[in-house]
Order: C-alpha cells, then sequence, then structure tokens
C-alpha cells in the first residue's frame, strides 16, 4: 500500500508587494522633501542677496546658519567680509554715502576722490600720485589742501575710521623701503599722522592698515592698472558689531 505524500503548501508572497509599495511611499516622501528643501535654500539665498544689496551694497550676505557666500560685483570682485551686523547698517551705510557724495559735490572733489560703498562703511579712494612721490611716503605739500577738507568731512561724522594703504605689484629694489608691505603701511600712517597732528581729531577713531600689492582693483599688467591699484582708501565704517 502506497503512502500518500504530503501535500507542500504554498507561502503566500503577497506582502512583498504591501512592503515594496510603503518602500516606495517612503522614498519619494524623502525625495519630495529633499527637492522642497533644495528649492527653498535657492530661494532664501537670491532674497538674502537681495535685500543685503538693496539695504546697504553688501558684497557678502551672513544667515544664522554660517555664511552663504561672496556676491560678486564689478567694484569688489570675490573679496569676503565677515562683519555681522544691525539691520540698521545699511540705513546708515546709505545716509553716510550720501552726505559724503554731497560734501564731494559742493567742494569740488569729484576729479580727485572717488567714492564707493562696501560691507565695511563709505570708501573715500584717493589716487597716490595725488599725496606721495612715487616710492615715497612723505606727504606732498600740496595735498595738505585736500587732506583738509576730507578731514572736514570726517569730522562731520562719529564712526571709526580705517586708512588702508595700497601698491601696485612691482617689486621695490632700492630706496628706504624693501617692499610694498612697508610702504603702503607708512603711507597709511602718515595719512592718519596728519588727521591727528594737524587736524587734532581723536586718535581713537582710527586705524593705519598697509595692505601692499593684495587688494588690486585692477589689472597689474599695464601701467594704468598699476596707477589704479596704488590708491589711499579712507574708510568710514558702518557695520554695528553684536555686543
Amino acid at each position: 500500500m502506497s503512502r500518500k505524500k504530503p501535500e507542500k503548501k504554498e507561502i503566500s508572497q503577497g506582502w512583498l508587494t504591501t512592503y515594496s509599495d510603503m518602500m516606495t511611499l517612503i522614498l519619494t516622501f524623502f525625495v519630495l522633501l529633499y527637492s522642497f528643501s533644495l528649492v527653498d535654500s535657492s530661494k532664501f539665498r537670491q532674497l538674502a542677496q537681495s535685500m543685503a544689496i538693496a539695504l546697504g551694497g553688501d558684497s557678502q550676505v551672513i544667515t544664522n546658519g554660517g555664511n552663504i557666500g561672496p556676491v560678486p560685483s564689478a567694484e569688489n570682485p570675490g573679496v569676503e567680509d565677515n562683519t555681522e551686523g544691525s539691520g540698521l547698517v545699511g540705513e546708515e551705510a546709505q545716509r553716510i554715502y550720501e552726505e559724503v557724495s554731497t560734501y564731494v559735490d559742493e567742494n569740488g572733489l569729484n576729479a580727485k576722490v572717488t567714492i564707493k560703498r562696501e560691507t565695511r562703511g563709505v570708501l573715500i579712494e584717493l589716487q597716490d600720485n595725488i599725496l606721495f612721490d612715487s616710492g615715497k611716503a612723505a606727504l606732498k605739500q600740496d595735498s595738505t589742501p585736500l587732506l583738509k577738507k576730507i578731514s572736514g568731512l570726517l569730522s562731520q561724522f562719529s564712526n571709526e575710521v580705517i586708512v588702508e594703504g595700497h601698491t601696485d605689484n612691482l617689486p621695490i629694489n632700492k630706496g628706504y623701503y624693501q617692499s610694498n608691505w612697508e610702504l603702503s603701511t607708512d603711507r597709511a600712517n602718515k595719512v592718519v599722522r596728519y588727521f591727528i597732528e594737524k587736524e587734532g581729531m581723536d586718535g581713537r577713531r582710527f586705524q593705519a592698515v598697509g595692505l601692499g600689492e593684495y587688494r588690486p582693483i585692477d589689472t597689474n599688467d599695464t601701467p594704468e592698472g598699476r596707477q589704479t591699484n596704488r590708491r589711499v582708501n579712507i574708510l568710514i565704517v558702518t557695520t554695528q558689531k553684536n555686543k
């Protein structure tokens, strides 16, 4: 008598369909969240940059999450500034910029100075040949009337002032100065000393900084570009540090 073979039970695979559907839905959900986060970040970047430029000519946008990055411009390509300030900074910079521009127009200084706004404040830019002879840091005698007018302008504000010396990239091979660092620093010092010693301004407001050849605003491949890079900047600081 033959034995009856036991029947094999087939295990249903229906649960796999449900499981795969669930995993597909979860994956779709996370892809959707990721796409939303990218869109929001992009929109926030554009909004933050636009507001910063409109309020204060900012070249850098800073948020609670960190530094988004520099906003490139023709005047300030690739320059970073990590200054943190309040929302009133843009209003103060705009007010001072307008007052400086009016003063420059009324005193006939347009041919001698250039006014710019940047992240740190309002910049008064002077070409070095107006103040100094080539390779020297002694102020020219005929630069005194210009500096006197600028001191009158600076006295209208209580803001800190940073005087920056800049050079081209041609090496200094002879004379008293051994490098562009030393030349640019001494030139900045001489301008600050004039404001303090000759015009009686408060020395606590001033900083003198030599930046040598390392912050060019034009090419150093042409005589015209090198002339543009040789300059003294007088920065009226408008940023307000968080306390």
